[in-house]
C-alpha cells in the first residue's frame, strides 16, 4: 500500500530561480494537510460469519433419540446452578470464584491488559518532562577543546590553557516535549490491538470462572454420589447379614446344605470389599473440592461430611436450548478466539506502519551557565524546535517478512476461531447426547425399582400371610437396593451431565456478574 502523504514538498522558485519563502501560518497550514492526508494501514476487522444452523438437532452426530428437543419457548434461569435446589453447591461454588487460584491468575492477567492498554494509549499525547543537572567538571589541556587554544604561541597560550582546564559547575535546568502524529495509523493499530487483548482476557477469565464453577459441581455431585453409595452398600450389607442369619438357621436344622450359606458370606465380603473403595472416592473428592476453594486438605470436611441427607430431589430440567448462532455471543472461548483474531487483524497495520517514514515534532526550552546566581537570567536560555524524520531505508528485508509474517499469523487465528466455533457445537453435542441418555436410564431404572418394590411388597405380604418363607423377602429387598445404587449413580450422572452442558453453553448471569466486579482493580 502506498501512502498518501506527501514527504517533501521543495520550496517554490520565482522566475529569476530564487526560493520563495511561504509565510509560517502557510507553511504550518500545509503541514496540517498533509497530516490529514495520510492514511490507516492494515486491513479493517470484520467479525467472521457463522454459519449456524437453525436448530441443534438439525446437526446431531449418532442415534436421533438423543438429539436435543427443539427449541422451546422459556429461557434458562438467570443463575442455572440454583436448578439443583442445593445451597451448599451454591456456596461452595462462590468461595471458590473468591478463592480458587486459577482465577485469581485469570483476574490479574485481565488487570495487566487493561494497564497495557492504557500505555498504548498514551503514545497518541504530547509526551513531556522536565530536566535539570549540577554537574563539576574539568577539560583535558590537551583535549580537542583545547586545540584553539594549543595554537597560540607563547604565555598567551598557556595562560587559554589554563582557564580551560580549570574545574568548573555547569547549572541546567528546563524541559523537553514531543509528539509523533500517527501517519499511518500504528497508534489506532495498537490500540486496537490492546483493546482486543483486554476484551481476550476477559473472555478467558470468564473461561476460567466457568469452568471452576463446572469442576465445583462436578465433583461435589461425585461426592454425594460416593456418600449415597456408601449409605446404600450398609443398607444392602445389614440385609445381606440377616439373609445370612436365616439361612445359619435354616443350615444348623438341616434343611439345607451350606452351599447358600457359603455364597452369602462369600457376598457380603465384597459388600464389605466396596466400602473402603466408597470411603477413597469420597475422600478424593473433598481433597478436590477443598483444592478447588484454594484451601488445605480437610479445611472442608465439617461441611462436606457432617450432611450425609438425600440429594435434592427437585426434578431436573428438561433441554431448553437457544439457537447454535448464539453460541458464539455467549462462550467465553469462542469469544477469546475471536479477540485473538481482531488482535491479529490489528497486527497487520502496526507491522505496515513500520515500512513508512516516522516523523516526530519537538521542542525544548532551558537554561545553562556556570554561575549558580545566574541560572534564572534570560541570558542564559537554549531552545531548539522542529520536526525529526525517521525513514527505513535497509533492513535486509526484516519489516516486509515482519508484515507477511503478521498475515500468516491472522490467518492461522481465523482459522482457530473457525475450529473453536466447530468445538463448541461438538462439545454441546456431546454434553446433549450424555444427559439424554443418562435420563432415558434413569427412566428405566425407575420403572424397574418399582416393579421390585412391588415384588417385595408382594412377597413379605406371603410371609406375613404364612404361605412362604423369608428368604424370597429378604432377596427382592437386595435387589431393590441393588437398583437404587444403580439410580443414585443415574442422579449423579445427570447432574453431571447438566453442569457440562451448563459449560458448554457459555456464560451465565452469575458467573459473568463475578467476572466483570472481580477483574477490576
Amino acid at each position: 500500500m502506498t501512502p498518501d502523504c506527501l514527504y517533501w514538498t521543495p520550496a517554490p522558485r520565482s522566475s529569476s530561480g530564487r526560493r520563495l519563502l511561504l509565510p509560517s501560518a502557510t507553511l504550518g497550514l500545509a503541514l496540517l494537510m498533509a497530516l490529514s492526508a495520510c492514511t490507516t494501514l492494515g486491513p479493517e476487522y470484520h467479525p467472521p460469519a457463522v454459519n449456524a444452523p437453525a436448530q441443534w438437532a438439525d446437526r446431531h452426530g449418532g442415534a436421533l433419540s438423543l438429539a436435543a428437543p427443539p427449541e422451546a419457548a422459556s429461557a434458562w434461569p438467570a443463575d442455572r446452578w440454583s436448578v439443583f435446589g442445593d445451597p451448599m453447591l451454591v456456596d461452595l461454588q462462590g468461595l471458590a470464584r473468591e478463592s480458587n487460584a486459577d482465577a485469581r491468575t485469570a483476574a490479574l492477567r485481565l488487570m495487566q491488559a487493561r494497564v497495557e492498554e492504557t500505555t498504548v494509549s498514551a503514545q497518541r499525547g504530547v509526551q513531556g518532562g522536565a530536566r535539570g543537572a549540577v554537574s563539576r567538571q574539568r577539560q583535558s589541556e590537551s583535549g580537542s577543546g583545547s586545540r584553539v587554544a594549543g595554537a597560540l604561541a607563547g604565555p598567551a597560550g598557556d595562560q587559554v590553557v589554563s582557564v580551560l582546564s580549570t574545574p568548573f559547575t555547569v547549572y541546567q535546568a528546563g524541559f523537553d516535549a514531543s509528539w509523533e502524529p500517527d501517519l499511518w495509523g500504528r497508534v489506532l493499530r495498537s490500540e486496537q490491538a490492546a483493546q482486543a487483548t483486554t476484551q481476550g482476557q476477559e473472555a478467558t477469565l470468564r473461561q476460567v470462572q466457568l469452568g471452576v464453577a463446572a469442576e465445583v459441581a462436578r465433583n461435589y455431585f461425585a461426592l454425594r454420589q460416593a456418600q449415597a453409595q456408601r449409605g446404600l452398600a450398609e443398607q444392602e450389607l445389614a440385609a445381606a447379614r440377616e439373609t445370612q442369619g436365616l439361612l445359619q438357621g435354616r443350615h444348623e436344622q438341616g434343611l439345607t446344605d451350606d452351599s447358600a450359606l457359603l455364597s452369602q458370606r462369600a457376598g457380603i465380603t465384597g459388600l464389605q470389599a466396596t466400602l473402603p473403595a466408597l470411603q477413597q472416592q469420597e475422600a478424593q473428592a473433598i481433597n478436590r473440592l477443598t483444592l478447588l476453594c484454594g484451601a488445605e486438605p480437610g479445611a472442608l470436611n465439617g461441611r462436606l461430611m457432617a450432611d450425609l441427607a438425600e440429594p435434592p430431589s427437585r426434578p431436573l430440567p428438561d433441554l431448553r436450548l437457544g439457537l447454535p448462532s448464539d453460541l458464539a455471543r455467549r462462550r467465553p472461548d469462542v469469544a477469546a478466539a475471536e479477540a485473538r483474531l481482531r488482535t491479529a487483524t490489528a497486527s497487520i497495520g502496526i507491522a505496515q506502519a513500520d515500512l513508512y517514514p516516522r516523523i516526530t515534532l519537538g521542542a525544548s526550552f532551558g537554561f545553562e551557565t556556570v554561575d549558580s546566581a545566574s541560572i534564572a537570567a534570560w541570558g542564559t536560555r537554549q531552545w531548539s524546535v522542529g520536526p525529526s524524520l525517521s525513514l527505513p531505508l535497509f533492513d535486509g528485508g526484516r519489516r516486509r517478512a515482519t508484515v507477511a509474517l503478521r498475515e500468516l499469523q491472522q490467518q492461522e487465528a481465523a482459522v482457530a476461531f473457525r475450529q473453536t466455533v466447530l468445538q463448541a457445537w461438538h462439545e454441546v453435542d456431546d454434553a446433549v447426547a450424555a444427559y439424554v441418555a443418562q435420563a432415558q436410564r434413569l427412566q428405566q431404572n425407575q420403572q424397574r425399582l418399582r416393579l421390585g418394590e412391588e415384588q417385595s411388597a408382594r412377597g413379605q405380604a406371603r410371609y406375613d400371610q404364612g404361605l412362604g418363607n423369608y428368604l424370597p423377602v429378604l432377596a427382592a429387598r437386595t435387589t431393590v437396593l441393588q437398583t437404587r445404587r444403580d439410580i443414585a449413580d443415574n442422579q449423579a450422572g445427570m447432574r453431571m451431565a447438566l453442569a457440562a452442558l451448563f459449560k458448554t453453553l457459555g456464560e451465565d448471569a452469575g458467573v459473568g456478574t463475578a467476572a466483570r466486579s472481580e477483574s477490576r482493580p
